[in-house]
């Protein structure tokens, strides 16, 4: 059986479900400017490519938390939240408060 191909608005609606409600800004690996992470495909290449610190369970629980969103599986809330901690423990969270 041939999956069948989600419209237009079936597909941005997801793109939005995954987005934070509030962005977290993260320093960056050369600390010359921080990142701003708006959704769970940002935060997971952070946690995958730009990590800093140690892989400590909060990392991997966050980068499963961020998955377990994009997949639909999980709510974008519970991944911010994952990455929130993991973030805190390693030092790089500069602010999860709204610009």
């Amino acid at each position: 059986m041939l999956a069948r191909f989600v419209g237009g608005d079936g597909v941005r609606a997801a793109m939005k479900q995954e987005r934070f409600e509030v962005p977290l800004t993260v320093k960056s690996g050369d600390a010359s400017e921080n990142l701003v992470l708006r959704n769970a495909r940002e935060a997971s290449d952070y946690l995958l490519n730009k990590w800093p610190g140690k892989k400590s369970p909060k990392h991997r629980a966050a980068l499963q938390a961020c998955h377990d969103a994009l997949a639909g599986d999980k709510p974008t809330m519970t991944a911010r939240r994952a990455f929130l901690a993991a973030a805190r423990e390693a030092d790089v969270l500069v602010s999860d408060k709204a610009p």
